[in-house]
């Protein structure tokens, strides 16, 4: 599934999308293909959540995702079996890519959070691993 020699920075990375507008506000906009680096196929975005809340915690054999926090903040702990960093988005110009075969949890939402996801894949779950130890397996980790 996944190289060894893939470091968790070649699995993540933060896009900055450019901000537009003039003096009613502004405005960011974000294409797929261009500012995504996928055609986008789902949109969801969590909110209500609060900081004591987990979501994710799992990983994809296909789907890639971009989280962008529109409003608020969350937390993004990123671990690809071996490595975890943690990336706070707050910024609603902010994204964060997530490759495959990535584990994902996101917590610590603001009371005030709106978490936008997108993603490459339409849904199905066959396709999420949501134990971590068969996440390891499936990398041969373990």
């Amino acid at each position: 599934m996944m190289n060894e020699s893939n470091s968790i920075e070649e699995m993540y990375r933060i896009l900055e999308f450019p901000e537009l507008g003039d003096e009613r506000g502004n405005l960011v906009v974000v294409e797929g293909g261009i500012q995504i680096p996928f055609d986008i196929q789902r949109i969801f975005y969590i909110y209500g959540s609060d900081d004591s809340v987990v979501r994710g915690q799992h990983a994809n054999l296909r789907s890639q995702f971009v989280l962008v926090n529109v409003a608020g903040s969350s937390k993004v702990k990123v671990d690809n079996g071996l490595e975890t960093r943690i990336i706070e988005l707050n910024k609603p110009r902010m994204g964060l890519y997530l490759s495959r075969m990535l584990w994902k949890e996101m917590y610590d939402f603001s009371p005030d959070s709106v978490l936008l996801v997108l993603s490459d894949e339409h849904y199905d779950g066959s396709e999420y691993i949501r134990d971590y130890d068969e996440y390891l397996k499936a990398l041969n980790h373990k």
